[in-house]
């Protein structure tokens, strides 16, 4: 090592010192009461934000509930390319589905993967950063559907709530907003991404804000980080309100049972250092456990299907579908090889110099998840165009293709038979945003600390399968444009698990699609909002369950079917949203944009 490299070592040592002593987090109390005005079950995306807004009224008192613990100075957290480094931590739930049927045969045993987030900020602390809102469409055909209240015109004001816009372009833009808790800004480490826009413009797409007027075209990310590290809803939002004296947080905590009082919901039960407790509300439970555990607990509870219940010898105290409308966006990466040097390796991300670069600047390859900046969306069928959500998402990302990463997903062999390129390469992720599939969340056991049993139904529908194909050749369309050619993008591949198929007919892309498709980690739907009247609905448009006073549920397991994107930023606008209405707020002024 040279003399400047160890200088230069020493004032990294020393910048990262100051970086990261941080402000101390005030630790959830010895001693809880016995009863507080509100209770929150699940301190993540959705969780963190209510908390916030509910306690800004010092007369109210608010108990927040969290199955994990406090993710504090955690490197792998903060730092945004250090993301795949969450993975099968004490921070995650490391969930898996059953054995698919008709997906996931590339992965080890037909099953897949589900990070979930099991810390204070949930699975924001997990996730790739992405701040997309989804289309217009999605939220018009909510409030179509019988959920009043949530147009996007109704919606777009509490999306504005929570932002602080840091992207200078978009200061002036009425879709955007200043001085909210939540920073969004964007972060361009690799030239691919000027690659990936100028493909778009070949092929006929226009340069956008896809959380703008509208979400068809080619965007640059937008991501929820600050200063070039994460800005989950713990950093952001809920760290800085837990001095507060009327909030209290349990970490370490598992909810097993809602207390119930005939049809009333009076409390919650939880298990502390290995202690029972039972808390009491004198207004209302709020369960915001996400859709996997936001029906596992209600389930528990009494209150879902009434058969499922019976089976397990648990009390029906209301026969909803609960669980039922499982819905999540898969997505294959679609691996290429270049013959230029401008893409975000390995090496060149945990250089001295690129660590240097962000310790001092907060900016350079590790500012950035993955190198995944730049977004599309657009309809397969032009007939759609303008009347309904698009059916493609593609997430383009500038970094070389890593097997080692894609064997959480896939097993070893499909891994890195797939993902390899010999130095330089790029990615681009095509997301499936309105699959026809639909599965279930149902419980194995009686005992909370099991988990629910996850059953997507991935690809049942063949009309997943022509989406798919189409979106595939789409993605072909723009790899053979001027601007990816000029930089030598490979052909795709063959894959020797679908050798018996002729390559690039629709025949051989249905096999890799179910083999190779994974989960882009966006499960929503499992408690749907609707019309109180309908047999399909199991919370009303004010959140409220069915048949059971005083519970509300507040996440992404709400919606009625997942949004055109990633589903962070339309879960932390719900959570906006509800606290007005437990509050009994006048809504947000409409925005007729």
């Amino acid at each position: 090592m040279s003399v400047l490299e160890s200088v230069l070592v020493v004032i990294v040592s020393i910048i990262a010192v100051g970086l990261y002593t941080r402000t101390p987090v005030v630790q959830r109390p010895t001693q809880l009461k016995s009863t507080y005005d509100y209770i929150i079950v699940g301190a993540g995306s959705a969780g963190s934000v209510l908390a916030s807004r509910l306690t800004e009224d010092p007369d109210i008192s608010v108990l927040l509930i969290e199955a994990g613990g406090t993710p504090e100075d955690i490197e792998e957290i903060i730092i945004p390319a250090l993301v795949t480094e969450t993975l099968h931590t004490d921070y995650d739930w490391e969930y898996y589905t059953v054995k698919q049927k008709y997906a996931s045969k590339g992965s080890n045993g037909q099953k897949s993967y589900w990070p979930r987030g099991r810390c204070l900020g949930g699975t924001s602390v997990l996730n790739y950063m992405i701040y997309i809102r989804g289309s217009r469409h999605d939220y018009d055909g909510w409030a179509d559907k019988g959920c009043d209240g949530w147009s996007y015109k109704e919606v777009l004001p509490y999306f504005l709530k929570s932002e602080d816009v840091r992207v200078s372009d978009l200061y002036k833009s009425e879709y955007h907003s200043r001085g909210g808790p939540l920073t969004v800004s964007t972060t361009l480490t690799s030239p691919l991404i000027n690659t990936f826009m100028q493909g778009g413009q070949e092929l006929g797409f226009d340069h956008i804000d896809c959380n703008g007027k509208t979400q068809e075209g080619f965007c640059y990310m937008q991501s929820t980080t600050v200063n070039g590290e994460r800005c989950s809803t713990y950093q952001c939002v809920l760290k800085h309100v837990m001095g507060r004296s009327n909030l209290h947080v349990s970490i370490d905590s598992l909810a097993t049972k809602i207390l119930l009082d005939g049809k009333k919901a009076v409390g919650v039960e939880f298990i502390r250092s290995g202690r029972k407790l039972q808390i009491h509300v004198n207004q209302e439970v709020i369960i915001s456990g996400g859709s996997v555990d936001s029906p596992k607990l209600l389930m528990l509870s009494g209150i879902g299907p009434k058969k499922h219940l019976e089976s397990f010898g648990i009390p029906v105290v209301a026969d909803l579908p609960v669980g039922q409308n499982l819905q999540d966006h898969l997505m294959m990466m679609m691996s290429h090889c270049i013959n230029r040097s401008i893409s975000v390796t390995a090496e060149k991300a945990n250089s001295w110099y690129s660590r240097l670069l962000y310790k001092l600047m907060g900016t350079g390859y590790l500012a950035s998840a993955g190198a995944v900046e730049g977004n599309a969306f657009f309809h397969v069928d032009e007939r759609k165009k303008g009347k309904a959500p698009p059916d493609i998402q593609f997430h383009f990302g500038g970094a070389s293709p890593n097997a080692k990463y894609m064997t959480n997903f896939l097993s070893n062999e499909v891994a890195e038979e797939y993902y390899q390129c010999p130095e330089e390469g790029l990615i681009n992720n095509i997301v499936l945003l309105h699959g026809k599939s639909r599965g279930n969340i149902t419980l194995q056991s009686t005992d909370p600390f099991l988990p629910a049993l996850i059953d997507p139904n991935y690809l049942e529908s063949p009309d997943d399968i022509k989406t798919f194909i189409k979106g595939i050749r789409t993605h072909q369309k723009l790899m053979n444009t001027v601007a990816f050619q000029k930089i030598g993008t490979t052909k795709q591949k063959p894959v020797s698990m679908c050798s018996d198929q002729v390559y690039d007919s629709d025949k051989y892309w249905e096999c890799f699609i179910r083999h190779i498709a994974i989960t882009i980690h966006h499960p929503t739907s499992t408690c749907k909002m609707g019309r109180s009247q309908d047999s399909d609905t199991v919370v009303d448009p004010q959140l409220r369950v069915k048949s059971i006073s005083g519970l509300r549920v507040v996440d992404a397991s709400i919606m009625p079917n997942v949004p055109s994107g990633n589903t962070n930023a339309p879960t932390i606008m719900i959570a906006e949203k509800a606290a007005d209405m437990i509050l009994n707020k006048k809504p947000l002024a409409k925005l007729n944009l």
